[in-house]
């Protein structure tokens, strides 16, 4: 019995083709997937055993197909000649197919690792977002921080009442705030360049001193020192520093706090000197009671033994220069006693610029004041005021009298008067433009006794009794001099309205 070999043949031929069509069909939505994802790994490996597969299905379908067409035409001596070819052909074709995947396997190891890569850097990256925004927001944070304080501190170095000053370990001064350009007598507009702080210590043993407390202690306070302004005049101060030291490439240097203490040196002079004069007030008082009475009982035996002498003798002229010398010394003693605020004051009504022309005009009529420019100045504000108006007088000619002496044959002096609204106060100024007072006498000229006049031109009672009647009055008297330019008294007068009593 004789089988047909035409089911093997047909299905032989259509599965070929179909094995064609089939494997090229596989191609097309592998294309699609791997052009939507181009660097996925799957994607192309599947590209890759889909091109391998179509390759041996091609192979293999055309080998079959070519079999057959040459076994129905007779051919088969060639298809013996071609089959090993064509099996070769499909053995390639599979190793290829097995080659793509065994090198996907590697492929998709490093894929694995990529991937673990490329998941850690984005991780990272995430992480250094939030860092960097973290990083940007402590930034602005903390130049918001730092703003701040430099506000704070330019603050306070430029508002600061007290001079501060950074120097460097040499003493140049490599800032300066603006209280202390003014109270080194500075402009603004000044350079700093190569200028030392010590340069304005009237002593350089004192900077001396300075660097080496601050090198051994690395600080010094409240040091008092004296300080040279640029116009040469000199300051009392108290200076505190520490050091710094400057962060790396930076300099070293020294900070200065500085107190201008000149204010309170003349004010403890004052309140010594005040004291001074009270004690030497209650002295001469007590002097003056006890000496006041023996020259009493001497002048009165000299004016009773004068009545019974004849002008004309010798003995008359000895009881005179007894009597003059007694007299005097009663006036002295009349002084103290006014010194001492012992006397008893007259207090009335008084217009006080009316008082300082009537006394000028005095002064000018019975002094020789000729080639002198005298310059008034009266504040017509000034109110009514409850005062010694006798007492007073006697202060503004001691003052107008010391003027004319200074001055001597050309000059001016000045006579004003000013109403200090918010203090509620008088002030009386003379001025001069004499031969002044030296530094070192200003401190003793309200002591009794004490002149720069020449022997036998004045007691230096004077400006002693203006300051005890001034005290008195509950007022101050306040003196300014220069050698050589001149001296100005000012009288401050505490103003009691006539209508608050007496």
């Amino acid at each position: 019995m004789t089988i047909s070999s035409f089911p093997v043949i047909f299905v032989d031929i259509a599965g070929s083709v179909l094995m064609i069509i089939l494997s090229s069909m596989c191609l097309n939505p592998v294309h699609r997937l791997k052009n939507r994802d181009p660097n996925n790994v799957i994607w192309t490996y599947l590209l890759w055993v889909c091109y391998g597969l179509f390759l041996f299905a091609v192979s293999r379908s055309v080998g079959h197909l070519l079999k057959q067409v040459l076994v129905m035409t007779a051919n088969e001596e060639i298809w013996k000649v071609i089959n090993p070819f064509s099996g070769a052909v499909n053995t390639f074709m599979f190793i290829i197919v097995s080659s793509a995947t065994l090198f996907f396997e590697r492929i998709w190891k490093i894929y694995q690792q990529i991937s673990k890569d490329r998941q850690a850097i984005q991780s990272a990256h995430r992480e250094l977002l939030n860092l960097n925004q973290n990083l940007e927001r402590l930034v602005e944070e903390r130049t918001e921080a730092l703003a701040v304080s430099e506000h704070k501190y330019r603050r306070i170095f430029e508002v600061s009442k007290d001079m501060i000053v950074v120097t460097g370990k040499d003493g140049i001064i490599m800032e300066l705030n603006p209280e202390g350009y003014a109270i080194l007598g500075l402009k603004r507009s000044c350079s700093l360049n190569s200028m030392k702080f010590k340069d304005f210590f009237s002593d350089e043993k004192e900077w001396e001193r300075i660097e080496k407390i601050v090198e051994r202690k690395g600080f010094v306070t409240n040091l008092e020192i004296e300080l040279k302004r640029s116009d040469g005049v000199r300051m009392g101060a108290l200076v505190s520093g520490s050091f710094d030291a400057g962060l790396p490439g930076k300099e070293d240097a020294i900070h200065f706090l500085v107190k201008d203490i000149e204010q309170r040196r003349l004010m403890e002079k004052q309140m010594a000197q005040a004291d001074k004069l009270a004690s030497i007030g209650q002295l001469s008082a007590g002097i003056a009671h006890e000496i006041n009475n023996p020259l009493g009982v001497i002048l009165g035996y000299t004016q009773l033994l004068l009545r019974n002498e004849k002008e004309e003798t010798d003995r008359y002229n000895d009881l005179k220069t007894i009597e003059k010398h007694v007299k005097n010394c009663k006036s002295i003693v009349k002084d103290l006693l006014n010194f001492a605020r012992s006397s008893k004051p007259e207090i009335k009504t008084t217009m006080i610029n009316e008082a300082a022309d009537d006394v000028l005009n005095f002064i000018l009529h019975h002094s020789k004041l000729d080639g002198i420019d005298i310059i008034r100045n009266y504040d017509k504000g000034v109110p009514p005021m409850l005062l010694d108006e006798k007492k007073i007088r006697q202060v503004l000619i001691n003052l107008l009298m010391n003027a004319g002496h200074a001055v001597g044959k050309k000059g001016s002096i000045g006579l004003s008067t000013e109403y200090i609204r918010q203090d509620n106060k008088v002030a009386i100024k003379v001025s001069d433009t004499g031969y002044g007072v030296k530094k070192k006498d200003l401190p003793r000229i309200f002591d009794p006794f004490f002149t720069t006049k020449p022997t036998g031109e004045g007691t230096g009672l004077g400006l002693s009794v203006s300051y005890g009647i001034v005290k008195s009055h509950g007022g101050d008297i306040l003196v300014e001099s220069e050698p050589g330019k001149g001296t100005k008294f000012t009288v401050l007068l505490p103003v009691f309205s006539p209508e608050a009593g007496r």
